[in-house]
């Protein structure tokens, strides 16, 4: 936003008042005396006219280990949510960057930066995410082979991204994904006739679920997992309409998607 509308809307006055006030240097944005209204200004900048204090707000990242029970949501009359794990004065001002099913654990991202959140959740980013999966049934290189080649979604009419499937065992494997639909997972195995028995977000990108948060746990961002996400460039408008396979490198429409596999 452009600070001389920005300062218009808080003292509900006429664009020559905003001039008449940068003119005098009664504008302060980050301490420092502002002469041009044209200036960016994001959420968190702290903003002063003549002494009085507009805007000062603090960008928050947050790393949870969220529990298995818990909702991925800032309210929830019924059940615990993971706001409810946060004792932070500013927590509902928090929201979440990407969610997980209520039984589901592992990596979960909140924040007050929308843009930051938009770098890591809009769907054409195509960021990689990993989680740990098991399964009822056995996990076989059929498995393997139809999710690099991708799923038909008949209710949606199309096809998922390809994706990584490594098996560990009989019964776990980690997937990496490069979108994120509803409930995509479980409708994955479910292809196979495969239950999905558990699932654990290990990563986001480059953001990896520190090993030293128990669930329920939390921690700031470091501030090289914040310019990870940070320094991925965002376009405005619309989303592209095609672009290149993570894996194979080939051309292929890009989908819309959800945040919560």
């Amino acid at each position: 936003m452009r600070l001389d509308r920005f300062i218009q809307r808080q003292l509900v006055c006429s664009a020559y008042t905003t001039r008449h006030l940068l003119a005098g240097r009664k504008i302060r944005v980050n301490g420092m005396a502002a002469a041009d209204g044209r200036q960016p200004i994001t959420a968190f900048c702290r903003i002063e006219v003549d002494g009085k204090l507009l805007q000062a707000r603090e960008p928050v990242y947050l790393m949870m280990h969220k529990p298995r029970g818990c909702v991925s949501a800032t309210t929830d009359l019924k059940n615990t949510t993971v706001l409810d794990l946060i004792d932070l004065p500013a927590k509902h001002a928090l929201h979440l960057a990407g969610r997980l099913d209520f039984n589901s654990t592992g990596l979960l991202l909140l924040t007050n930066d929308g843009n930051w959140s938009r770098r890591i959740t809009l769907p054409h980013q195509k960021i990689p995410k990993t989680y740990r999966v098991e399964t009822k049934g056995e996990i076989t290189a059929a498995h393997v082979k139809q999710f690099a080649e991708g799923i038909y979604f008949a209710y949606e009419n199309l096809t998922t991204r390809p994706a990584l499937l490594t098996i560990h065992s009989a019964h776990t494997a980690e997937l990496t994904l490069f979108e994120g639909r509803y409930h995509q997972i479980k409708r994955m195995f479910g292809f196979f006739q495969n239950e999905v028995v558990g699932l654990h977000r290990l990563s986001m990108g480059e953001i990896v679920l520190d090993d030293n948060l128990a669930p329920g746990e939390y921690r700031h961002l470091t501030a090289a997992e914040i310019a990870s996400v940070q320094h991925r460039p965002v376009a405005n408008g619309r989303v592209a309409q095609t672009g290149k396979d993570p894996i194979t490198g080939s051309a292929h429409p890009v989908q819309r998607s959800g945040n919560h596999p």
